[in-house]
């Protein structure tokens, strides 16, 4: 009787194990929905990448900053000191609207840009789902609040966003 359950118990055992497969997780190495990469460049030589200081980037209608900074864990988290950002778009929607806030000496400019594409939902695998291609459609209009505040001028580099290896969007201020 002993040895029943014993053979019982380890097919058991076996059996789940052969119904893992190795599609049920899916690899960090596989890309996923690409970000929008955003580079800040200095608007007085436009070749030159240029650090922007304390800005703050928020979804349009949302209470909290939805871009976090992964290198730091305080107040100051939602705060860029960088020339480089990735923006995750909307992937049940075909807009996006953030609000860019910079807080320069005490004074904050607001520049809200808003991001209009189409998406292609592409399977990757049983493990991973799906991953969505976007499409820039509004590449010459994407600043909507009055100019002057602190971006001078958008330009869209690459109007398909595929991956997060290129440059989608430069700004220059």
């Amino acid at each position: 009787m002993k040895k029943y359950i014993i053979i019982g118990f380890l097919t058991l055992i076996v059996v789940s194990l052969w119904n893992c497969e190795k599609d049920d997780l899916c690899p960090r190495t596989i890309p996923t929905t690409p970000r929008v990469v955003i580079e800040f460049y200095d608007s007085a030589t436009l070749t030159v990448l240029k650090n922007v200081t304390n800005l703050k980037i928020q979804e349009v209608d949302s209470d909290e900053a939805i871009i976090a900074n992964p290198n730091t864990t305080d107040a100051a988290k939602y705060l860029f000191n960088t020339n480089k950002v990735l923006i995750p778009l909307k992937t049940n929607a075909l807009e996006s609207k953030f609000n860019f806030t910079l807080n320069s000496g005490g004074a904050e400019l607001l520049d809200v840009l808003t991001f209009t594409y189409t998406k292609d939902d592409i399977y990757i695998s049983r493990a991973c789902g799906y991953k969505t291609i976007f499409e820039i459609t509004n590449p010459n209009n994407i600043m909507t609040s009055s100019p002057g505040n602190w971006v001078q001028s958008i330009i869209v580099e690459k109007p398909s966003i595929e991956n997060e290896n290129e440059t989608h969007v430069k700004i220059y201020f």
